[in-house]
């Protein structure tokens, strides 16, 4: 017995196997994530090493160049690029698609590890970490208020940031415009001379008393106790009293070299909101971890912190990826609907009946929500790849079913067959058909998901949802469809009828008739037809070169950045009166929500 016998004679059979199909893809939906694009993991490893106090020849000449020899030994290297900054090296290494990027890291750690010894005192312990676009900023939180810089970073490193990093799925929260307090020390030139004091010496003195060093253990007979050896500078005050050195018998203390302010750090960034001084959270999330469900969980924590914040701290999200990848979604989900509706439709229209429509109709939500248990098996997202798989597969999923549909309605038309012997015999008589139509869209679709390269990767899952899509209409189409027709279809005579409607034979006719006239003026023109196929053909590939090509389509999310460069030497603050003027001119535009 066929498979389709089977479901004809145990309808209760092929409902629950179509259910169970169902009920997987449901639950999978829960656990799918929705993002932009799929993830990709690539093979790049960044290493980055800080050599405070160096300029970029220094850097390139004693770090960059190090690195890069003892890295350039690896195999499967495709790539090795670098940057010298001001005390800062950052070299990356692109590494082919085949390599396993946590390899690539190990292999990296490896080589490098050998030539520590051969950089510059001072150098800070090089960072090596792989490249991961998945890891990348999420959500921008700016804490904004007329207070002073130290107080607002101080507020914004201990309320807002540190909860934020508490959030499950954030990575890390790199603040921006933050000027954290400081004890600055300023000497005095004269005074060193004088009493013969080096800066070195003031520096060897603040980090002997001011430091916090392991004590061990103290035996007090039966009980052992850890000994707590207390030496920082708890005061402003203190700082002044540190001895720097003693000179004929005189301590000659800091107070007596220089001049200690409570002050903050030195300026190096800068943060405004619509002209008020801000301090800017970049909030990054964990690799792996879904955008969306990240950011509402940070939204939900800054709702929760706006009720102790005071009032004249503003807290604004300033940049949501959310917000373009919810909209992107909820549009491509939209189209979807839309088209199986549409679809839904047409059908209509060419076979006239309801009962017929809704039984080819079954197989679009069938097939695209059972879809969803591959996508959540190969950890897919919601993506703008998937979801173009989606609904691309609308209208072809429903093919086999109107094939099917088609042949079962034919015998019991012509044949005045019953419905059950119709779709038995229409199922068997067309199957080799079907499984051919079917088979011959999963060959064009699945090796899309193995082709090479980065491209490959970002096309794996638009491939494999087609495939699977495809597959699950073919199965439904053998089991539900010929079960449904031999249920709900009826024969001439029997209740309203199966097949064609009063009210649209007019425009049966009115198609079979344009169509034939078409068909004849092509049976008589064979050749002209011939040329005009081999036009369509040969004119593809003028229009690919005025299409054009690109990676990524153009997106407007609403936002513009502007990127300016000063004159080198420029510093921060005349960098901020640039900025400011910019910010002015923004503001007056029409539209502009915040700057």
């Amino acid at each position: 017995m066929s498979l389709s016998d089977l479901c004809i004679q145990r309808p209760v059979f092929a409902t629950m196997l179509v259910a169970a199909l169902l009920v997987l893809g449901a639950f999978s939906y829960k656990d799918l994530g929705v993002d932009l694009f799929p993830k990709v993991d690539l093979p790049n490893i960044v290493v980055t090493t800080r050599f405070a106090g160096a300029g970029p020849e220094e850097v390139e000449t004693q770090i960059t160049k190090v690195i890069e020899e003892a890295v350039n030994t690896i195999s499967g290297i495709d790539e090795l690029r670098s940057s010298s900054f001001e005390g800062i090296s950052q070299v990356v290494v692109v590494f082919k698609l085949n390599r396993d990027p946590s390899d690539c890291a190990q292999d990296v750690r490896d080589r490098v590890g050998r030539i520590l010894a051969k950089l510059p005192d001072g150098v800070e312990p090089p960072i090596i970490e792989k490249f991961d676009p998945d890891a990348a900023p999420v959500i921008s939180v700016v804490v904004a208020s007329p207070w002073p810089h130290k107080e607002l970073t101080e507020f914004a490193k201990k309320r807002i940031k540190e909860s934020i990093e508490s959030v499950p799925g954030v990575g890390q929260v790199n603040m921006v415009g933050g000027r954290e307090r400081e004890v600055h020390v300023n000497l005095d030139s004269d005074r060193l001379r004088a009493l013969g004091v080096t800066p070195h010496d003031v520096k060897e003195a603040l980090k002997r008393q001011n430091l916090e060093v392991p004590g061990g253990l103290v035996e007090t007979g039966p009980r052992d106790m850890v000994l707590r050896t207390i030496g920082r500078v708890g005061r402003v005050e203190d700082f002044r009293k540190v001895v720097v050195k003693e000179v004929g018998g005189t301590l000659i203390r800091m107070e007596d070299l220089a001049a200690v302010t409570d002050a903050e750090q030195e300026q190096r960034t800068m943060a405004r909101l619509d002209g008020t001084n801000a301090v800017a959270l970049i909030v990054q999330k964990q690799s792996g971890t879904n955008t969306v469900q990240v950011v509402a969980a940070v939204k939900q924590r800054l709702e929760e912190l706006k009720a102790i914040v005071p009032s004249e701290v503003k807290l604004e999200t300033v940049r949501d990826q959310s917000r373009f990848i919810l909209a992107a979604f909820h549009a491509v989900m939209e189209h979807l609907i839309l088209g199986a509706l549409l679809a839904s439709l047409v059908v209509y229209l060419f076979l006239g009946n309801m009962r017929s429509t809704l039984i080819a109709a079954v197989a679009i939500p069938t097939s695209v929500i059972s879809t969803f248990t591959l996508m959540r098996f190969y950890d897919f997202t919601l993506n703008q790849m998937s979801l173009l798989a989606l609904a691309l597969a609308v209208g072809l999923v429903i093919d086999d079913a109107i094939v099917v549909l088609e042949n079962i309605f034919r015998h019991i038309d012509e044949r005045g067959s019953t419905p059950m012997a119709a779709a038995s015999e229409a199922t068997r008589e067309i199957a080799l058909a079907v499984m051919a139509t079917t088979l011959s869209l999963v060959v064009i679709f699945l090796p899309v998901a193995f082709m090479p390269g980065i491209i490959g990767r970002f096309f794996k899952a638009f491939g494999l949802t087609m495939t699977f899509s495809i597959l699950v209409s073919m199965l439904v189409s053998f089991t539900l469809t010929p079960m449904m027709c031999s249920r709900f279809l009826r024969r001439k005579g029997e209740g309203k009828g199966h097949g064609g409607s009063g009210g649209l034979d007019w425009f049966h006719s009115r198609i079979q008739s344009a169509y034939l006239a078409l068909l004849g003026r092509s049976l008589k023109h064979r050749f002209v037809v011939v040329i005009a196929a081999g036009l369509c053909i040969v004119s593809t590939v003028p229009i690919l070169k005025i299409v054009g090509k690109d990676f990524i389509p153009f997106d407007d999310q609403s936002e513009f950045l502007i990127n300016i460069k000063a004159p080198e030497g420029t510093s921060i603050q005349s960098t901020g009166k640039i900025l400011s003027d910019i910010e002015r001119r923004l503001r007056g535009l029409g539209n502009v929500e915040k700057v």
